[in-house]
């Protein structure tokens, strides 16, 4: 193991080194090459050597490098957000850039309380959230998830928020069970809570609209978030939905929430929104909730150093309009169709394979000790591990976590390559998986 002085993930893993990127691929400093079959963690939605994003960042470089918000705006910040406004679900016109994920969630959560205080109700100050779900990493957003392995050492540290089921049909639906008579009895159980809290108390509810690395491209069934939406509105709480991972094309739609016909007050998105090329995230949120800020203090009592970041706008600018322009949203959905049937041909029979679900280029692949049962593998086998482990040995990048099924059982792929992909880069996903599933599940 070579010395470095990188504080690493994990400090058992001698990692590769990363040195180039072709398409849909990783190249390390031996001339190795990696599918990224996860776009990083749904990061890298146009691969790894798109030129017309590095061209924009040094244009941008050239002209500005960084300015900060609280003296200037900037020509880049003003057109990104100009055409993420006009391409939002409607009334989500105003957008707060950050460099990240987690930060758009704290963000999110910062705003839901200054608005209730702003217009008079200052009791309102609980969130709601799901079981099995992931907001992010710093305290604020890893309070709000339901994500056990990494919350556990930092429960102390976080503010009290109260969970409910996840919509999990795999798992949850009792075979007497419609999908819409499923998916309305878990969405009941928020109008359960709000009652249990006090409507007067509970500012927020927050979802991922498909669920992403907690649980693998969890969907929705349908009718799901419009009776989320009927409750949210009967009780004065504000709707946030997280598309950190899902959003931005990955689902096949811009915006994962526009296929469940259902705004939020608040939208989250980060990671497909700078595609990796620049680290940036957005908070967007309705108009009515901005207008309470500027009507009332009229300062958001919040902020980060890099907030609008010049030339990190300038790459999500250049990601943004391509992915409008080029007409991404219908090639991620035709090819999100070849890749879901692809990976049952593949292993849609393997004993191994529990559920293949997702939408667009986003699917998860639940793996199981018994398919007939269900039953999930013991957490000490540490499958999910040695699953990447595994693939990454004979170039395959993928996503896999533990805790699947109750945040501690479990074990899932998250599948979430780049739109660019082609036919037969999908068949080396599904071959490579099929080859890494086995060995490894047969060697346990």
């Amino acid at each position: 193991m070579r010395k470095s002085n990188v504080f690493p993930r994990h400090s058992s893993y001698d990692l590769p080194n990363a040195v180039g990127g072709d398409g849909c691929y990783i190249i390390d400093e031996k001339g190795k090459r990696y599918l990224d079959a996860s776009g990083g963690a749904a990061v890298s939605c146009l691969g790894h050597s798109d030129k017309t994003i590095q061209k924009a960042i040094i244009e941008q470089t050239e002209k500005l490098a960084f300015a900060h918000t609280s003296f200037f705006t900037s020509e880049p910040a003003e057109l990104l957000a100009n055409l993420l406004a006009k391409h939002s679900p409607e009334g989500l016109d105003k957008v707060y850039f950050v460099s990240s994920g987690s930060e758009a969630v704290e963000a999110s959560l910062k705003l839901a309380r200054q608005y209730f205080v702003e217009i008079g109700k200052p009791e309102k100050h609980k969130v709601i959230s799901r079981k099995q779900s992931y907001h992010g990493n710093t305290l604020g957003a890893l309070a709000a998830g339901g994500n056990i392995w990494r919350r556990s050492f930092f429960e102390k540290l976080l503010v009290e928020t109260s969970l409910i089921s996840p919509c999990y049909p795999y798992r949850h639906q009792t075979q007497d069970e419609t999908e819409l008579e499923y998916g309305l009895r878990v969405a009941n159980e928020l109008e359960e809570e709000i009652i249990n809290l006090g409507s007067e108390n509970v500012m927020a509810f927050i979802a991922e609209t498909v669920v992403g690395a907690t649980a693998g491209a969890l969907t929705p069934v349908s009718g799901y978030f419009k009776r989320v939406r009927e409750i949210c509105d009967k009780y004065d709480v504000l709707l946030i939905l997280d598309e950190v991972m899902c959003g931005m094309g990955r689902t096949g739609s811009l915006f994962a929430c526009d296929d469940e016909d259902v705004v939020p007050d608040i939208l989250t998105v980060a990671k497909g929104l700078g595609a990796g090329y620049q680290p940036i995230g957005a908070m967007i949120c309705q108009n009515f909730i901005y207008d309470a800020i500027a009507n009332g203090s009229g300062f958001f009592q919040h902020g980060h150093t890099y907030l609008g970041h010049p030339v990190a706008c300038a790459a999500s600018l250049s990601v943004l309009n391509k992915l409008v322009n080029e007409n991404f949203s219908s090639q991620v959905k035709e090819k999100g169709q070849y890749l879901q049937k692809n990976l049952e041909l593949h292993l849609g029979q393997n004993q191994f394979v529990g559920d293949i679900r997702g939408r667009g280029l986003f699917r998860g692949i639940e793996i199981v000790k018994d398919r007939s049962t269900k039953e999930p593998f013991q957490k000490k086998l540490n499958i999910a591990g040695k699953i990447k482990k595994q693939a990454l040995d004979i170039g395959l990048i993928c996503y896999p976590m533990q805790g699947t099924v109750d945040g501690s059982k479990g074990d899932h792929i998250l599948i979430a390559p780049p739109f660019i992909i082609n036919e037969s880069e999908i068949n080396e996903i599904s071959t490579k998986l099929k080859s890494t599933i086995d060995l490894v599940c047969n060697h346990v």
